[in-house]
């Protein structure tokens, strides 16, 4: 993978397809700081356990403002209108 191939990866906040366990949300993350989705998964875990009660606004509120890949590639692909 060349360096602009990885740059364009990271540079999106998307919910990826592959590599989901409920929404996709920490996969998401993770691609876009560079991490796995399994150190992704702790890390939001970790943060989530210094702010208790977080995960119930957080995950969700990530859920549903980030677009899945799919979406997001159509939506990229179709023509803007000005």
């Amino acid at each position: 993978m060349t360096y602009l191939e990885d740059r364009s990866r990271r540079g999106r906040l998307v919910r990826p397809t592959s590599g989901r366990v409920v929404a996709g949300v920490c996969a998401g993350l993770g691609q876009r700081l560079g991490l796995s989705a399994r150190a992704a998964r702790w890390l939001f875990v970790l943060v989530l356990l210094v702010l208790p009660g977080s995960q119930f606004l957080v995950y969700p509120l990530l859920w549903i403002l980030m677009p899945a890949e799919h979406s997001a590639r159509a939506a990229a692909r179709s023509p803007r209108r000005l």
